[in-house]
Formats: C-alpha cells, structure tokens, sequence
C-alpha cells in the first residue's frame, strides 16, 4: 500500500536537507556552475523601421552588483536550482559577486497544478498550432510532477533551501500556492526558514473561481510571507483607500472625516489616511485597492496562462523592499515580478526554464523600455540536473542509444572510455552525441573537431554532432570550423517520448526516427554609406530556413500546418530580431530590436518589419551582427564585416 503524503514528509525532507547540503559543499569547495550571456538588451524597439543614434557605452562592459560598478538587471533561461547556484558563487565574466545574502526580496509562483497543459499555442499567419514543451521542460516537469506532490515537495524544497542562503538578513519571501498543495508547502517552508519566522498567510481572494455541486467555489490563493529574521525584516505598511467612509462619523475643522478609537476613544483615525492592509486581499474592496486576475480587456495582459496581475506584486515589492533593493522571482512565467520592481526603483533577477517564458519576458521588458538588462543562461548547461535525472542515471547509457538510432556503433571500453563517441561501420566518419540537458556550444563544436583529429589515432574524415539543444552562437560556430568537415545535426526532441512508447527495437526497425539540419538566418548584404561622422547601415533579412518541423515538438497536424507556413512565409516564424552594430566577437549588445507584437510600426501582430536603417558613429571597419529568434525558441546570428 502506498504511503500517505504525511508519512512521506520526513523521507521528503531528510532527502532536501541532504541535496542542499551537497549543492553548498560543492559551492565552498570551489565547483562553481557559470552563466553565460546570451545577449545584451539595451531596449530600443522599432517604432519607424529607423534606429538613431549609437550604441549606450555600459561601464566596464557590464556590471559589478558592488564597489564602483554598474548594476544591471538579469532575465536567466534555465533551471532555477542552478541559476541560483550560480548567484551564489557569483559570476567573474560580468563582475557579479557571490549574492548570498544579498537578496532583500524573493516571490516565487511555482506551478502547482499536476494536471496542467504545458503546451504552447503559437499563431502564425493564416494558422495556429500548439509546440509541446522542450526536451529541458519535460524533464523538468516530469521530475514535479512524477510522483505527484511527492516530487513536487521533492523539487521545492532544496529551491526554498538555497533561497534562504540568498536572503538577507532583512529580507523576506513570499511563496504563491493554492489548495492542491499549500498546506504541506508550509509545513516544509516553516522546516527551512523556522516556524518562528512565519510573518502571514496572506488571502488572495479573487473573482473567478470553479463551482463544483458538491461544495464552495474555490476563488482563493495562498500566500505565505517568511522572513529571514522577523522583526529585523524590511516592511512598509501598506494603506489602502477607505471604502465605507460612513463609519468616519466626525469631521474636523478642515473637513476631514474622523472616527476615534483605542482606551478613552484616545487615538484619530482619518479616513483620508486610508487603513492599514491585513492579510486578506480582495477584489470587492475600493477600485484603487482591488487586486483583480489579469483578463484579456487589460493593458497588461499577454496571454500567458498563470500571468499575475501587477498590482499583486506592486503591493508585496512596496510591503517589503525599499528603492534600490534586490528583488528576484525564479519561476519568473510572464516577468511579472521584475517589470513591477523596474517600474518601482528596484534591482531585479528574473529565470524560468521555458522558452516560451523567456520570450514573453524579454520582450515585456523591451516594451517596457527598462534599463539594460542581461539576457542569460546555465553555462554548460544542465549537465549536473541531469547527471541527477532518475530516468537515465549514465549519460552514456542515452548516448548509445541515439547512436544506434543514427545507425553508429559504439567504440569498445578499452578503445575510448567516453561513451558519447561512436563510428560509422565501413567509414572514416566519427559521430559524437551530445546530452539533452546541456547546450550544444562552440565549445562542444572544437571538442569534436579535436577528437576527430586525435581520437585512436586520429585519421577520421568526418565527425558528426548530434545535439538537442543549442546555443545562441552555434551558427557562428559551425562557419568557424567549416574547413574541419564537421556536421551538426538536431536529435529530435520527441525522442524521449518515442522510446518510452515504442522502444528502442521498434524505432530500430521501423526507422522512424529522423535527424535534421540547424536552422539557419539569411540577411541581404548591408547596404553602408557615410553620412559626415556617422555610418547609414541597411539592415534586411532575407530568408529563414528551418530545414525539417521534426525538429520541432509539435503533432504530426501541426507539423502540416507548420511545413505550408514555411513555404509560403517563412519570416514569419521569426519572433524576434535585434542587431549589434558594432559586435566585438564576444558580447551581443542588442541596440535595436524588432518582434511580434510590436504594432507601433506596422500594425502587424504576426510579422516583424525586416527592414532597418540604422545610424551610428562612423568606423572605417566594423562587423554587424543580426540575432533572430523563432517562434519556437532557436536562435540564430549572421556576422557581416564592413
């Protein structure tokens, strides 16, 4: 008989106690997991197909979180218990110090529902069709959610572990939860920060709700408030406007309305004044007070599934943080949190692990038109999330099977201990498989290329890479070793599915599964004239070419719908395109930008405009790089020198 949720806790916290305690021993034994910058946002949106200026010079390239430096804002792709990891051993490249204790705020909303779609709908010209999630997202989703709130509990508790480590000794944490789950979360929240810490159980009671027969309609969340140590955490009482002013019955000789109270009716309460907020927050209160969901008549709406409504956040970031303070959401979804704390004075880190999140956010900020901010990810990425991954416990073991997918054989123990490389039989072709929980990088490109030069004598031909997920440069990368003979192919991300389905055999047989090229970005040649001082550069893309939809996680209908898409219009898959006008190699600094959505140049929700002029300082050489990203998450970059 299976046990109960309750005889479950102390297994569910003894094995968060040790997880946690092995992430922070890795920390101070100098195992440091690194992010890497994607892109540097400075938000300049098309307005009129015509950018004026020149690129904002940002001290010391980027950003020191102390000393003399400049702080800059982070939007981070990935997983959130590696994200923080990563803040709390600090990150040299952009002179971020370690953050542990740093943090004055922490709101997270993490998924609660185990039956939720996670899939994607995307509507594109004439079409809509719904991307299920990445082969990172379903993992991490099948980790929540595989044994129900076991593995939830499981996830959440070495996340709240690490976020205590990054509080402040002023700081506090508001954790979002409902009823499927919130009353074990607190049991395990009062475990890690201390019952004695436990501030409120904040009521969030808003206007739609579901109404089974059987019961009350349920139209409430949970909100648990935590402090890092009570009573020396920052908090403002927040006031809200007075309703019902009739219980004011006196009024003062400037016309101010009054009621008294306390011993002798001693103390004067004003109803300008407004009273203070308790911990339940509803919507049938003063329109100024209302706290209502987010629905598709407001400005702020994005059509995001479990988007927060800002002036949530607004009254949580004014209750506990300052101007100035650190404010960082981890399950970041729609960005809510950070575009709340830009607009009320306040630094922020944001992350999520989906792609589709991180789109939304990135370009609710540019819309926003905060201050600069990094777009970042998981260095190396995902290596340890998924060395832990229950489902394949060796790397190696997944390796082999996507070799024999291709048609390789695996090379021997005593010919090479590294089970990711395999041959064609009958060839001098070297085929390498890479993890589906780390980006496939240049650096995965040049390792490789050197194996192909060195592996059991070197002499080989050809090595192929198979990867699932790619870095943002990778294009710049295959170009870089194109004389190497190198291929890089895209393992399909459906894989996984299939092989829990039909097994390893039938795919064998059937020959089912199928391995496609990288998506590429087609730009006409610039265009360059000397103005006086300053360079006119036009900017215009040509062609995108996504070479197979089996590279997409999508139904075969969709994939139809998807292949007649791209045949007609295929810049209409682009979501987004920035460019670098003067790209140094390293750094992405994204001075303009163009996405869906944007109407203010082309009323055209469905298409970017593909055309700019931009204007800068003039150079007697430079390289202009142009970054597009698709409707689905793939990045690609095209480098021109002028």
């Amino acid at each position: 008989m299976a046990k109960s949720l309750i005889e479950e806790l102390p297994r569910i916290v003894s094995e968060g106690r040790r997880e946690a305690a092995q992430i922070l021993e890795r920390l101070s034994s100098g195992t440091q997991i690194g992010l890497q910058t994607n892109e540097l946002v400075l938000p300049s949106k098309d307005v009129s197909g015509l950018f004026k200026g020149s690129s904002p010079q940002i001290p010391n390239a980027f950003n020191m979180a102390g000393g003399t430096g400049e702080w800059m804002n982070r939007l981070i792709y990935g997983d959130n218990l590696l994200a923080m990891q990563a803040l709390l051993a600090g990150d040299a490249q952009t002179g971020l110090p370690s953050l542990r204790g740093k943090v004055d705020l922490i709101y997270i909303d993490p998924p609660f529902d185990s039956k939720a779609d996670y899939r994607t709908k995307i509507s594109l010209p004439g079409t809509d069709i719904q991307q299920k999630p990445t082969v990172i997202e379903q993992f991490a989703y099948a980790d929540t959610w595989e044994q129900g709130s076991v593995s939830y509990l499981r996830m959440l508790y070495p996340r709240l572990t690490v976020m205590r480590e990054l509080l402040s000794n002023n700081g506090s944490i508001y954790i979002h939860i409902d009823w499927h789950i919130g009353h074990y979360v607190k049991a395990i929240a009062d475990e890690i920060f201390g019952k004695e810490n436990f501030v409120n159980e904040i009521i969030w009671h808003y206007q739609a709700g579901t109404a089974p027969s059987y019961g009350f309609a349920k139209k409430h969340d949970v909100i648990l408030f935590y402090a890092k140590r009570l009573k020396e955490n920052t908090f403002n009482a927040i006031r809200l406007m007075v309703k019902d002013e009739s219980i004011y019955p006196y009024t003062d000789e400037n016309g101010r309305k009054y009621r008294m109270s306390g011993n002798n009716n001693a103390t004067r309460y004003y109803a300008d004044e407004g009273r203070k907020a308790d911990d339940v927050w509803t919507w049938l209160d003063r329109k100024e007070n209302n706290i209502v969901q987010v629905f598709h008549a407001l400005p702020e709406f994005l059509d995001y599934s479990t988007q927060k409504p800002e002036k949530l956040l607004e009254r949580i970031i004014k209750a506990s943080s300052n101007e100035g303070d650190l404010v960082c959401d981890f399950f970041g979804g729609s960005g809510t949190t950070a575009a709340v704390a830009e607009r009320l004075g306040r630094r922020w880190i944001t992350c999520d692990i989906g792609k589709p999140a991180s789109l939304v956010m990135r370009k609710r900020f540019i819309d926003q038109e905060v201050k600069p901010f990094l777009y970042q990810s998981i260095g190396d990425y995902q290596k340890e999330a998924f060395r832990n991954n229950k489902r394949y416990k060796h790397v190696g073991d997944l390796s082999q099977v996507v070799l024999g997918l291709y048609g390789a054989l695996p090379f021997t123990p005593e010919q090479t201990n590294d089970r990711n490389f395999g041959y064609i039989k009958g060839t001098r072709t070297l085929v390498m498989v890479d993890s589906p929980n780390r980006l496939t990088t240049a650096a995965t490109i040049r390792r490789a290329v050197e194996a192909k030069a060195s592996l059991l004598g070197g002499d080989w031909e050809k090595v192929v890479v198979l990867g699932w997920n790619f870095a943002f440069d990778i294009s710049s990368a295959i170009q870089k070793y194109q004389d190497s003979n190198v291929e890089v192919l895209v393992i399909p991300p459906d894989l996984l599915d299939k092989l829990a389905k039909k097994g390893y055999k039938k795919l064998i047989d059937d020959k089912s599964v199928r391995f496609s090229s990288l998506q590429y970005l087609v730009a006409k040649p610039l265009v360059v004239k000397q103005q006086g001082e300053q360079d006119e550069i036009d900017v215009e893309l040509e062609n995108y070419v996504l070479l197979s939809p089996d590279n997409i996680p999508l139904d075969d209908k969709d994939k139809e719908k998807l292949q007649k898409v791209l045949e007609r219009d295929p810049l209409s898959l682009i979501e987004y395109w920035s460019i670098d006008p003067d790209y140094d190699g390293v750094t992405f600094r994204s001075t303009w930008q163009d996405y869906r959505e944007n109407v203010e140049n082309d009323n055209d929700p469905l298409h970017c405009v593909y055309k700019t002029r931009l204007r800068v300082a003039h150079k007697d050489q430079r390289r202009v790089c142009i970054k597009a990203v698709d409707v689905f998450g793939f990045e690609s970059q095209v480098v021109e020198s002028v």
